[in-house]
């Protein structure tokens, strides 16, 4: 299996991205991980939010294969500890599928198409957090994750 994760515009925090490349490349060790950005739309002032939500939908499912699971980053998704987060990725791995993608939104969500194309939602707080920092987080996760899987010592029960 692979990971990927997709997301719309690029990083413009040097720092965040220094971190987000770090985790990337301990992830790496354990499994084949992408991370595949999707530009940011131009010219949206003359675009309603819906409108936007629609454009960047169609952005994210030309990024998927037939294959694909997708999991999308959304407030309401259920949420897991980092516990239940590593039996969550080990039940997806021994079901054979050949591509799990997490998926995070532009600022107004996701289209009902992409909705409709998902699994399952993932929440990662109660909280909001800035789409920079989701992205680390999730990397992040996605590493202790297969450190509790491997009973490695990053995460300490």
């Amino acid at each position: 299996m692979t990971i990927k994760l997709l997301a719309i515009g690029k990083t413009d925090n040097r720092e965040l991205q220094s971190l987000i490349e770090d985790y990337q490349k301990r992830l790496n060790f354990y499994i084949k991980f992408y991370f595949e950005i999707i530009p940011d739309l131009k010219k949206v002032k003359n675009l309603s939010e819906e409108q936007q939500k629609q454009k960047e939908g169609e952005l994210i499912l030309n990024c998927l294969n037939a294959t694909d699971v997708l999991i999308l980053l959304d407030e309401n998704g259920i949420q897991l500890d980092s516990l239940a987060f590593s039996d969550y990725l080990q039940k997806h791995m021994n079901s054979g599928i050949k591509q799990l993608v997490f998926v995070i939104g532009g600022p107004y969500g996701f289209s009902d198409e992409v909705h409709k194309q998902a699994i399952g939602k993932l929440s990662l707080s109660k909280m909001t957090f800035s789409h920079q920092m989701v992205r680390l987080f999730i990397i992040e996760q996605l590493y202790r994750g297969f450190t509790i899987l491997k009973n490695e010592p990053y995460h300490h029960r």
